[in-house]
């Protein structure tokens, strides 16, 4: 379905399942469709929301320059929309970084966040992949490459105010250095984090439902809470 949320921005959102409410957030490139796999064993256990971000997949495009804060600002207009409570969130890569965005503004209608190979700032990203965004970056022009090249910027003593449980991953051989997700691991207060062995930055996510156990038992967990 198409969700108006500002005189601008449609949001295109595909509901399935019934359960407590769960956004799937996609990362930069994509659209909701790179959850298929795992959303056919979710929607069991969940309502899911699988939307796709502004500027990807049937929401608006506008083809200029945006960055994180209006993403996140439009999840939380779509979920006040949408009238939810007690909302998880699943965010990958910039899906990630908007879970952490929400829990650091402290939303109410927040209940857990899995944010998946995120980072806080673009001094994260690993050399040779950073060379590589800054060559495309300079062939196509593209807002997305731009987005990643200079943000998010967030101040690591920021994430203290995330105040629910919160899950989060990074493959093993990821685009964001290591010590970053430790940092993350150690400032949010009621932080998990897992290392997926053998994967990097989307192979443990895009089509598949490896992380379907890590889930149910995350967000299924009453004592979590």
């Amino acid at each position: 379905m198409q969700v108006k949320i500002t005189e601008k921005i449609t949001l295109n959102v595909e509901v399935s399942g019934h359960g407590p409410a769960m956004l799937l957030l996609h990362g930069n490139g994509e659209d909701h469709h790179i959850f298929d796999t795992i959303a056919e064993k979710l929607q069991q256990h969940f309502t899911l929301y699988a939307v796709d971000s502004r500027e990807h997949g049937s929401s608006t495009k506008t083809g200029i320059t945006f960055n994180y804060e209006d993403m996140a600002e439009d999840i939380h207009l779509l979920i006040n929309q949408l009238g939810l409570k007690e909302v998880n969130i699943v965010g990958f890569s910039d899906g990630g970084i908007i879970a952490i965005l929400l829990g650091i503004r402290q939303e109410a209608y927040l209940n857990k966040i899995a944010s998946l190979s995120p980072n806080l700032s673009p001094k994260d990203w690993k050399k040779k992949p950073l060379q590589y965004l800054e060559q495309k970056y300079k062939e196509t022009k593209d807002p997305a490459f731009y987005l990643m090249l200079n943000e998010p910027n967030i101040d690591p003593e920021a994430l203290k105010k995330i105040q629910i449980p919160s899950l989060i991953t990074a493959g093993e051989n990821d685009l964001f250095y290591r010590s970053m997700y430790r940092t993350i691991e150690n400032q949010i207060p009621d932080a998990t984090l897992k290392i997926i062995k053998g994967h990097d930055h989307s192979s443990y996510i895009i089509d598949t439902d490896l992380l379907y156990n890590d889930f149910i038992q995350f967000f299924e967990d009453e004592k979590s809470k």
